[in-house]
């Protein structure tokens, strides 16, 4: 469960056909952000489940530029020219999201927090001195400066100018913004898919129609694939976050450069003190015992289990050349994604971009993330993506029943189809379809978070079967009445 606790605000579920102009499929902090920008009363917002709780809620929300040694890997990835204009447009967001809280006087807990990047081994210190430089080489302030924590480290850096806050507090507000201009948001309205119709795309949701001129995917994992075909296009990172007390009033954050990532920052609610570490990043593909790696988490920072609140995971989409995908993919038509762990910067710049394309306004940034670009890293890194996307696949096929389950969660093949079955601590079944409705993987059970994971693309379902996260947006039930009476009829 996430620190993030949600707000009281209003649910509000499409009961009727509409109409609008722009229809935004996703209520995180791109949808809501996006809708902002647009500020167009025909304008409809709708969250599958509720604003808020997909990535955005179980992020670390930390609003800096400084971001491991991005820079460097577009750099590389790229060239020096477009790592300069993604540093000043994270820059510009970092600016952009702290004017619109103090504009909007949204309470989400806004804080001046410094910022750390660093290496913990003397094989990466050119690599941690090359970003420097470049940070340097564009005017930013940074300077060496121990780690105030008590972590193993070769060497550190600090800006000053870096926020953190509490995302749902500040989703909060956004909607209450929203909603006083009139914008359209629904919650638990679950988009079954989209047609074109001549000028309209009309989309399916719930047992009723939306008609929009145009579409934004405002989604971490956009459910299809064509014509971005986002398999071969990206890769998805698995992140472990705790959550842990401590005494100590500490006010930074900090991220290494090298693998495996490990990065923390603090909140402070009322008299309570928080340390929120993140760690263990690896492809979604592998490493696929949860348990073992927030275990490897909790001895990196010498968390002690007394003092831990809260263990949960998070995924990004990672793009070949570290820069998101942001723009028109075809006729009104269009997505903001592949945030690369960035989201808080990333989705008020997609935002920004967004709806600067709809208004007809110039932005200096629509070329440089065009999620239509090719260049050099995406033909490079095509094969990964292939071998990745057939080993996930395969795998959650062939190793159904995961040793470190112990027995608590199994697959069976029973009436044809394999079906996966979870005994809570009160010795109650919960049985579910062992296959991804999005493109059939197999699934994994998460012991931590009491959930089947997809291995493949990142989809979740609760252990009764319900889609609590995408880019499924199908449900894993099965049922009951029908396998029971498949079972008798096997065993008579």
């Amino acid at each position: 469960m996430s620190i993030w606790k949600k707000e009281g605000y209003i649910h509000n579920i499409l009961e009727q056909d509409i109409e609008v102009n722009t229809l935004i499929i996703g209520g995180g902090l791109t949808g809501l952000l996006t809708a902002y920008y647009l500020n167009n009363t025909s304008t409809c917002v709708i969250e599958a489940r509720t604003i808020g709780s997909g990535v955005t809620k179980n992020t670390t929300a930390k609003i800096t530029y400084l971001q491991e040694n991005i820079y460097s890997k577009i750099i590389k990835n790229s060239n020096r020219e477009n790592a300069r204009l993604y540093l000043k447009s994270q820059i510009e967001s970092v600016n952009d999201l702290k004017t619109l809280i103090e504009k909007e006087n949204i309470k989400c807990e806004l804080e001046p927090t410094p910022s750390y990047i660093f290496t913990s081994k003397k094989s990466k210190l050119a690599k941690l001195k090359e970003e420097v430089y470049f940070l340097k080489k564009n005017n930013i302030k940074i300077n060496k400066q121990n780690l105030p924590i008590n972590y193993k480290t070769v060497a550190a850096y600090k800006v000053n100018n870096t926020y953190t806050f509490n995302p749902l507090k500040f989703i909060t507000g956004l909607y209450k913004t929203l909603q006083n201009r009139n914008i359209q948001i629904y919650e638990n309205t679950k988009i079954e898919n989209v047609k074109k119709d001549k000028d309209l795309y009309i989309c399916n949701v719930n047992e009723y129609k939306i008609k929009a001129k145009k579409i934004i995917y405002a989604t971490n994992y956009p459910y299809f694939l064509n014509p971005l075909l986002m398999p071969l296009r990206v890769s998805i990172e698995k992140s472990y976050i705790i959550v842990s007390r401590i005494t100590e009033d500490k006010n930074f954050s900090c991220i290494n450069i090298e693998k495996p990532i490990y990065s923390c920052r603090y909140y402070k609610e009322k008299n309570k003190k928080y340390q929120i570490s993140l760690g263990r990043s690896h492809n979604l593909a592998f490493s696929q015992n949860d348990k073992k790696n927030f275990e490897k988490l909790k001895k990196q920072f010498r968390l002690k289990e007394v003092d831990i609140l809260h263990e949960y995971t998070n995924t990004d989409i990672i793009t070949p050349d570290y820069m998101p995908l942001i723009g028109k993919i075809k006729e009104n038509m269009y997505i903001s994604t592949g945030y690369n762990t960035w989201g808080m910067t990333n989705s008020i710049l997609g935002a920004k971009i967004l709806s600067d394309i709809i208004n007809q306004k110039e932005n200096q940034y629509t070329k440089l993330f065009n999620p239509k670009r090719i260049n050099k890293s995406n033909i490079k890194k095509l094969p990964y993506y292939i071998i990745t996307g057939i080993y996930s696949y395969i795998s959650s096929k062939l190793i159904k029943n995961k040793t470190w389950n112990k027995g608590k969660a199994k697959t069976h093949h029973k009436i044809g189809v394999n079906i996966n079955i979870y005994k809570d601590e009160q010795g109650k079944e919960h049985k579910v379809k062992n296959k991804c409705p999005h493109l059939g993987c197999g699934l994994i059970f998460n012991e931590i978070e009491k959930s089947w994971d997809c291995p493949c693309h990142s989809s979740r379902f609760d252990i009764d079967g319900n889609c609590i996260k995408g880019p499924s947006n199908q449900n894993i039930k099965i049922d009951l009445c029908v396998y029971n009476r498949s079972i008798t009829n096997l065993t008579n």
